[in-house]
């Protein structure tokens, strides 16, 4: 990493904050929302202090005459998952020849967990980076921060485009284990998103959609689920 790159990172990490005594309480569900909960998923953010987390996700030039709009799919909070190696999801709103740069590190960390230069997407829209592909494990119970940055000059890194959000691997409460259990598969994500691990919802609705891309229900609840964190652009783009 150049002292560049590594003094540009050092800001944004230090942007994210990892606590805050403040509790976010979920919604009240009404009777409306307990119908559409039926047929969409309705994420319920964990009760711990959960501090903004999510940056970027603007719309962005890298050149005079291009932008792009590039967001990762997380929450404005820390993000929790189960596993150890989650695939991390982000949107880019066009196709470009740039390279995209993943980076995953704890706070503290002299040295990233993952820091990968991965192929420009060969299509717009949501992409994913899966730990496990990297050789990459979370450690439970420490917030990480992730960014996706395009790379538009990497004699200039001052031009990044970038996104970034906070991920946390905690352990599955018996009453997660004990629900995934008692329904059938596809009910997955609405389990996950009730009890609030945002990163296992999204990831369990999306590997369905990889699996039946024609499935436009599938569609429309991995929408439902972005619209909930204020990704709308994203949601859109995935609802087709």
């Amino acid at each position: 990493m150049n002292d560049l790159k590594r003094m540009a990172l050092t800001v944004l990490v230090a942007a994210l904050p990892l606590h805050s005594a403040a509790a976010n309480e979920p919604p009240a569900i009404t009777d409306n929302a307990a119908t559409l909960s039926k047929s969409r998923p309705v994420y319920k953010p964990p009760l711990r202090g959960a501090p903004a987390g999510r940056i970027g996700g603007g719309t962005r030039g890298a050149t005079e005459r291009e932008s792009f709009s590039l967001q990762v799919l997380a929450p404005d909070h820390v993000g929790y998952t189960t596993q150890e190696q989650p695939c991390l999801y982000w949107y880019i709103s066009k196709t470009t020849t740039y390279p995209i740069e993943v980076t995953v590190t704890e706070r503290q960390a002299v040295k990233p967990l993952v820091e990968k230069l991965l192929k420009a997407p060969e299509q717009a829209g949501i992409q994913s980076v899966c730990l496990a592909a990297h050789d990459a494990r979370l450690r439970p119970n420490v917030p990480y921060k992730w960014f996706v940055t395009l790379v538009t000059d990497a004699e200039h890194r001052s031009k990044d485009i970038l996104a970034g959000g906070i991920i946390e691997m905690v352990n599955a409460p018996e009453t997660l284990s004990a629900r995934l259990k008692s329904v059938e598969s596809g009910r997955a994500p609405f389990i996950y998103a009730e009890e609030g691990f945002w990163y296992d919802a999204l990831g369990a609705i999306s590997r369905m959609i990889e699996a039946s891309p024609k499935d436009a229900d599938l569609r429309r609840q991995r929408a439902s689920l972005l619209e909930q964190v204020g990704l709308s652009e994203a949601a859109e783009s995935g609802s087709r």
